[in-house]
C-alpha cells in the first residue's frame, strides 16, 4: 500500500517520517502492569501494535484503521513478571491475551511431570523480559524498516539455559507483522524445545459472520469435547454462556515458499486476517475455539508440538530435542487486508 509516495515525496510534504510511521517506547504505570516496558509501532497503513519487551516481547493490543482485532482477556493489563507464579494453571492469572503471546521453552499446554520436574501451563517465555532491547526506523532503498529486537534467557543452575532472540518488524505502509525467532541451547546437554505462538483474534474481527479458511487439510479433535464440533471447525458463532473450549490440531501444507497458512475471513467488517509460518520449525497448528460470554477469543496457534503438556509430548514422540549448541530459526507472519 503506497499512500506516501516515495522518500523524497514523503521528505518534501512532512516535517518528521514520525508523522506516517514509527516507533514509540515507553513503561507501563498503572496495576498489575507497573513497570513493563513497552512499545507502540504504528507503520502508516492503518496498522499499529504494542510490543511488550518485558512479556517474553509479546504483542499486545493490535488494531488496523481504528479497530481492534486482537483479543484482551479480564487479565488485560500485561501484568510485570514479578506476579508471575509457575504452579499448575496460575499463568492464567497473568494471560492478558494480546494479539502475541510466547508460550515455551520447555512446555506448551498443559501442566505437566517429566523426570520428576514440574512444568506449568504455557511455560515461562511470556514472562521473562527481554535483554538487550533495540528499536531500528530507517530507510532500506526506497522501504522504511521499523523493527523491534531483544532476547529472552530461560535458565537455571545446574539446568537449562536456552537463548531465545527475537525480531518484530513491518515496514511503512505495509499489512504485516513478522516474528522472527532464533532459540539456541546454550548448555551442555541435550534438552527438550516446545514454543507454540498463541495468537488471539477477538471481536469485531471475530464475530458470528467470521469463519476460517485453509486449503485442504487434515484436522484432528484434542478431546472427546471437540470431537462433537469438529464438522465446525471453521465456523465462529455468537458468545454462549458455559461454552467449554473446543481445540483441533491442523496439519496445513505447505506452499512453495515452505510456509503454511490459514486466515480468518470477516465480510461485516471487509477483512482477512492470515497467520503464515514456516512448516519445517513449526509443523503443527492448533486451533483454540472459545466462544464464550467475555472470553470470546480465537487462537490460531503455530508450534512444533502439540498442546497436552511435555509429558504426553514425550510419550507420542514427537517432543523436540535441542543439542548443545544447536540454533534453531522460526518465521511467523501476521497479515491483515481488506476483501
Amino acid at each position: 500500500m503506497n499512500l506516501f509516495g516515495n522518500r523524497h515525496d514523503i521528505e518534501k510534504y512532512t516535517g518528521s517520517i514520525r508523522q506516517a510511521a514509527g516507533i514509540k517506547r515507553y513503561t507501563l504505570d498503572e496495576g498489575t502492569g507497573r513497570g513493563v516496558r513497552a512499545a507502540e509501532v504504528w507503520n502508516g497503513s492503518g496498522l499499529s501494535f504494542s510490543v511488550l519487551f518485558d512479556r517474553g516481547m509479546d504483542i499486545g493490543p493490535a488494531s488496523y484503521k481504528g479497530m481492534p482485532f486482537a483479543f484482551i482477556s479480564p487479565s488485560g493489563d500485561f501484568a510485570n513478571p514479578a506476579f508471575y507464579s509457575p504452579d499448575g494453571i496460575d499463568w492464567l492469572r497473568s494471560f492478558g491475551g494480546g494479539l502475541l503471546t510466547g508460550c515455551g521453552l520447555r512446555n506448551v499446554g498443559s501442566p505437566s511431570l517429566l523426570n520428576g520436574e514440574t512444568f506449568g501451563l504455557h511455560g515461562r517465555l511470556s514472562n521473562i523480559p527481554a535483554f538487550n532491547s533495540s528499536v531500528r526506523e530507517e530507510w532500506e532503498g526506497t522501504r522504511y524498516i521499523l523493527e523491534l529486537s531483544g532476547a529472552m534467557r530461560e535458565s537455571m543452575f545446574f539446568g537449562e539455559n536456552m537463548l531465545l532472540k527475537r525480531k518484530i518488524s513491518t515496514e511503512l505502509g505495509a499489512n504485516y507483522i513478522q516474528i522472527e525467532d532464533s532459540v539456541e541451547n546454550q548448555s551442555s546437554s541435550p534438552d527438550h524445545l516446545m514454543l507454540l505462538y498463541h495468537i488471539n483474534i477477538g471481536y469485531p474481527m471475530l464475530c458470528g459472520d467470521s469463519s476460517l479458511n485453509a486449503v485442504e487439510h487434515q484436522v484432528s479433535p484434542r478431546d472427546t469435547v471437540a470431537e462433537k464440533g469438529i464438522a465446525l471447525w471453521n465456523k465462529c458463532q455468537s458468545p454462549e454462556k458455559n461454552y467449554a473450549e473446543q481445540c483441533f490440531y491442523h496439519d496445513i501444507p505447505a506452499s512453495g515458499d515452505g510456509f503454511s497458512r490459514i486466515s480468518m475471513l470477516n465480510p461485516r467488517v471487509g477483512l482477512e486476517l492470515e497467520v503464515a509460518y514456516r512448516k519445517a520449525e513449526l509443523p503443527f497448528l492448533t486451533q483454540w475455539k472459545q466462544m464464550g460470554h467475555g472470553s470470546y477469543v480465537m487462537g490460531l496457534e503455530p508450534a512444533n508440538c502439540h498442546v497436552s503438556g511435555v509429558e504426553k509430548e514425550f510419550e507420542s514422540r514427537t517432543l523436540r530435542t535441542i543439542q548443545p549448541g544447536e540454533i534453531i530459526n522460526f518465521c511467523v507472519r501476521i497479515s491483515i487486508r481488506e476483501i
